[in-house]
């Protein structure tokens, strides 16, 4: 049996973006999303999803250590000197290069707090990724499986994609090297599940697909997925009317509505009635 989880990435970046994704939760394509909690628009997402029927998307976080401000009070080794998380790049090279308890309190700190922000709101998260996948970097990983534990969030997101799986025309050389980069460290974080009680799907899509679904592909797509439980990360959205300013503003682009056109235009739907695949949210447990 194939299963698929489309999982949009994001939500609370800012109200365009919701709005997208709220649109495919609507057309019946995406079941599970992945929530900012120091987003812009982290309220607004979080009372569209309290405003939904229970079970018909699984939410869960989108932990995040690069870009805006923290939720948690106090953290030093995780923020520049404005209090700020560095940006993509800095936060990289901290957690692929520096470990330590110290930088590890901060990280469990943050998350526990970034996870308590959603229960506040009624939302109880039961899987966990990362806002540029910071949560399998070396520094991160343990200390989010055990935050994860403690919370009784069972599933995370391993970025593990083989770019023959399918195959990525035109992909640019920048965005190849990244994919292979996020998947060398999602596979060093794979070996640390077993007897953790965190557990991952099967297989996982979306690190070439940034920007740039297969809408004309969808059938071959689907066709080429194998047995079992994948998951299919997706970035959809509307883009602003005027001006966004913030530290999610490089998101709002036509990449966006690129993305939610390719969902919600009919031919996802057609694919995956034609093949079969069942498109579901997370389960509550480990299949």
């Amino acid at each position: 049996m194939k299963r698929l989880i489309v999982n949009a990435d994001d939500l609370g970046a800012d109200e365009a973006r919701n709005r997208g994704i709220f649109e495919a939760i609507d057309a019946g394509v995406v079941t599970s999303v992945s929530l900012l909690a120091n987003g812009p628009s982290f309220e607004d997402a979080a009372r569209r999803i309290r405003n939904l029927d229970p079970g018909r998307i699984s939410p869960g976080l989108h932990f995040n250590l690069s870009e805006g401000v923290p939720v948690a009070a106090g953290l030093k080794l995780l923020t520049g000197s404005d209090g700020r998380f560095p940006g993509k790049g800095a936060a990289q090279q901290l957690l692929t290069q520096q470990q330590g308890p110290e930088l590890e309190a901060e990280i469990q700190r943050e998350l526990s707090a970034q996870i308590t922000a959603l229960r506040d709101r009624g939302i109880k998260p039961n899987h966990l990724d990362g806002h540029q996948h910071v949560h399998i970097l070396p520094a991160a990983v343990r200390p989010v499986i055990e935050v994860m534990r403690e919370h009784g969030i069972t599933w995370i997101r391993i970025p593990s994609e083989r770019a023959g799986c399918f195959r990525h025309e035109s992909v640019s050389p920048a965005l190849a090297e990244e994919a292979r980069f996020f998947a060398g460290h999602a596979e060093a974080a794979r070996a640390l599940l077993p007897g953790s009680g965190v557990c991952s799907t099967d297989h996982f899509y979306g690190l070439y697909f940034k920007g740039r679904l297969p809408a004309f592909r969808w059938l071959e797509f689907l066709d080429s997925i194998p047995p079992g439980l994948s998951e299919l990360m997706v970035h959809p959205g509307r883009t602003a009317a005027g001006p966004v300013f913030g530290p999610f503003s490089a998101f709002s682009t036509r990449d966006r509505e690129s993305e939610l056109e390719a969902l919600t235009d009919g031919r996802f739907r057609r694919a995956v009635s034609e093949t079969g695949i069942e498109i579901v949210p997370f389960p509550e447990a480990p299949i």
